[in-house]
């Protein structure tokens, strides 16, 4: 346990998720469980299945990935599957140039393929990501302007999985005789060399803009190994799709000898040996969640004697925090180095993902007076090391070169829970030459890091007995070093972000349960679908009303100008940044309605300063009518408003953040009466002014964007400007559809379950 007064990161005690029992598991010959004592790796525990490889590979970077990945897809001959969190049809993947005589993108080259071989069929499954990500996304790759994709050629947007939660899994299984596990999507911004040099022309996205060195790993392996991943992939395909893809084809002995999908580049780091398969899935549609994810790497930390070594895009999880403190606070604790990025990427994360990290590493710091515990960056000579030269993309755990994991999981909650999940281990088990496997590949990433070789690496281990010994005498700076980091934790941001229930949850968040406590009567759930249906037919009238200003003689009886004219004065004001927030906190005591308020803050200031004006009015009108109902308190607002409204007083303090966000988002009560609610609430400051930015944050742009659209089309009438507002206004029914259709059923399975498939 941590020494007197270190501090813990909190973890919220549950039991444990229910995971796949022994039944689940296939009967196997090459079996690692039956091999001794041993090992650890056990199927049903902390594993699906351990599988035999012909020959395993490690895969350090995008130019040996991505050429590999080629080279075996070009041998594909019946089918190949590919799962990732994202997928991008314009990628090139050998920007030095495809020696294979095939279209260089990725699109119109798995294209090709399928359409040169008659039996060849192809599956794509990605994240149906959520608009966060709508920015950096291609948008509609079934069309892109290469043309339509083969009709063999099968792509779906994978949204089986619950709200808050993804599709992470990155695998790729060709012909179920070679397949490829680790951190990389076929998507743009993953590709670098091993020399990571600042400014290598060749990375750039498909959009031709360059971007930072980037470092990830993947494993290789063939053999019964990739067939069973073959399985795991026709299994997720099935639940995302509802349809069953073509069962595996075992080829005759003739076939067998001549087909060879391993890339011939590729060197394999063993052959002949035993490879465990972990996942995460969470809990959903009447399916159990599997956590064998989250048990293999509390297993990792407890059986660590000497060293563990991490490569990680996350370290947010308080759980696994919680487990190295409970190790650092012992004597024969074991040295630990986690390579990280220097930052998080983008504000966003830094403000979130970031803050979790930093407070993890202050709980460890503390409780590690001996030093065992460091946290690095790789770092290039490339300028400021806070620039994060190189973003570290890989999640990679060695333990005391006896265990080695190499996958899609973070080091994070929403990788042990929430998301889907996929690793490959191995296990030395007292073997020597795994052992030597595991030591190799260590002394490769540790020789890449520090810009020497793999023997240099070795031999300065062999002098000094110690992890950080030997990183501290190899890291000259001259080029390539790992930087010891010390992640800042700025007070004031700290105060504001959430715990880590929020930003990395455990457990899959379930609107129809929260929406159900703050409605649990029938005709509210009536309300709530006839204020979207109002909204919808608002959004319509308007429109309509655009029309008529323009086709009819109604602009003769309204003058525009004359109505924003108020608002251009306050605009040409000095006073403007103050005086609308005290419009809006006015008109919200006046119980206006917040959109009309949005609506007219954007005609007057255009699209950018009035979404930020309109974010701070409603915001500071949120403030303002949560103090008048902290200080009536609950007993007040349940005398003047009713039974109702005290009782979504109690769950909005029952919910905190959470049902923050689902009021903003859904049209529970007019925005004036929730501020009051709230306030009469116990929720938190925090929790309540978080909840409602980041509700108000989709609405507001919605809005903004059909108001901008919908002025121009008035002002400057023209086929293109009202083909924007047409189809402006045909994403805003979509999401208010979408919405309604979300909340008025709740989610089911993604396909009927087969005969005989006991709900894994």
């Amino acid at each position: 346990m941590p020494p007197s007064g270190a501090s813990s990161i909190a973890v919220a005690k549950s039991s444990p998720p229910a995971i796949d029992g022994p039944d689940h598991v296939p009967p196997t010959a090459n079996s690692a469980a039956s091999a001794g004592a041993a090992r650890w790796l056990r199927p049903g525990r902390n594993c699906w299945r351990i599988e035999r490889a012909a020959q395993i590979a490690f895969l350090v970077d995008g130019e040996e990935y991505f050429s590999a990945v080629r080279a075996a897809l070009a041998q594909a001959r019946r089918s190949f599957y590919i799962l990732g969190w994202d997928f991008d049809t314009r990628t090139v993947m050998t920007p030095r140039g495809a020696p294979d005589g095939m279209p260089e993108t990725l699109g119109p080259f798995l294209n090709h393929l399928v359409g040169a071989r008659a039996q060849l069929h192809g599956h794509v499954l990605s994240w149906d990501y959520a608009m966060l990500y709508a920015l950096e996304r291609e948008w509609m790759p079934q069309s892109s302007r290469n043309g339509p994709m083969h009709p063999r050629l099968a792509l779906h947007f994978d949204d089986s999985h619950p709200l808050g939660g993804s599709h992470h899994q990155k695998v790729i299984v060709v012909d179920d005789e070679v397949a490829f596990v680790g951190g990389f999507d076929l998507t743009g911004s993953r590709w670098d060399t091993s020399d990571h040099a600042p400014h290598n022309p060749l990375r750039v996205t498909p959009a031709g803009d360059p971007y930072p060195p980037f470092h990830d790993v993947a494993m290789l392996v063939s053999g019964p190994c990739a067939a069973a991943l073959g399985e795991l992939c026709r299994e997720r395909w099935r639940r995302a799709t509802g349809r069953l893809a073509p069962p595996r084809v075992v080829p005759d002995r003739a076939e067998a000898a001549a087909a060879n999908a391993w890339p011939p580049s590729i060197t394999a780091a063993a052959t002949d040996i035993d490879v465990a398969i972990i996942r995460t899935e969470p809990a959903f549609g009447g399916r159990r969640g599997v956590s064998e994810m989250r048990q293999l790497h509390l297993d990792a930390i407890a059986h660590a004697r000497r060293f563990i070594f991490a490569e990680n895009q996350y370290f947010t999880s308080g759980l696994l925090a919680n487990a190295l403190q409970q190790r650092l606070g012992n004597a024969a604790a074991p040295e630990m180095a986690m390579l990280v990025p220097a930052i998080q990427s983008g504000w966003l994360e830094a403000s979130t993902m970031g803050v979790l990290r930093a407070r993890i590493h202050r709980g460890l710091r503390a409780a590690d007076p001996a030093g065992r515990y460091q946290l690095y960056c790789p770092s290039h000579a490339c300028g400021d090391v806070a620039d994060g030269c190189i973003n570290v993309h890989s999640k990679v755990l060695i333990v005391d070169d006896e265990f080695l994991t190499v996958g899609s999981a973070n080091l994070s909650n929403r990788s042990m829970h929430l998301d889907t999940e996929c690793n490959l281990a191995i296990e030395a088990g007292g073997d020597p030459h795994v052992r030597a496997t595991i030591a190799a590949f260590r002394e490769r990433l540790l020789a890449e890091h520090l810009g020497v070789d793999a023997g240099v690496v070795r031999r300065s281990s062999a002098q000094t007995g110690s992890l950080h010994a030997t990183i501290d005498a190899l890291g000259d700076r001259r080029d390539r070093w790992l930087q010891r980091l010390e992640p800042a934790l700025d007070p004031a941001i700290d105060a504001l972000t959430p715990d880590h229930d929020v930003l990395d949850p455990e457990r899959p968040l379930d609107l129809d349960v929260v929406v159900s406590d703050l409605l649990p009567e029938h005709r509210s759930r009536d309300n709530v679908r006839l204020r979207l249906t109002a909204t919808l037919l608002g959004v319509v009238a308007l429109c309509a009303l655009a029309l008529a200003w323009r086709y009819t003689a109604l602009n003769q009886y309204l003058n525009l100008e004359t109505l924003i004219a108020g608002g251009t004065r306050i605009r040409a004001s000095a006073w403007a940044p103050l005086l609308v927030p005290a419009i809006f906190v006015l008109a919200g005591l006046a119980i206006v309605p917040l959109t009309l308020m949005i609506a007219v803050t954007v005609v007057v200031f255009g699209p950018l300063e009035g979404v930020a004006l309109a974010l701070t009015g409603a915001l500071s009108s949120a403030a303002v009518g949560y103090a008048i109902g902290q200080s009536l308190g609950r007993q007040a607002l349940r005398r003047i408003a009713g039974k109702r409204l005290g009782d979504l007083s109690r769950r909005l303090a029952k919910r905190g953040l959470i049902a923050m966000l689902v009021v903003r988002l859904l049209p529970v009560a007019p925005y004036t009466v929730i501020n009051l609610v709230a306030g009469a609430s116990s929720i938190g400051w925090r929790d309540y002014l978080f909840g409602t930015a980041l509700g108000l944050l989709p609405g507001l742009v919605m809005i903004t964007a059909l108001v901008d659209r919908a002025v121009v089309a008035i002002r400057t009438p023209s086929a293109a400007s009202v083909s924007i507002l047409v189809v402006v206004v045909a994403i805003f029914l979509t999401a208010g559809w979408l919405l309604h259709r979300k909340f008025r059923e709740p989610p089911v399975a993604a396909c009927a379950r087969r005969p005989g498939d006991d709900g894994d």
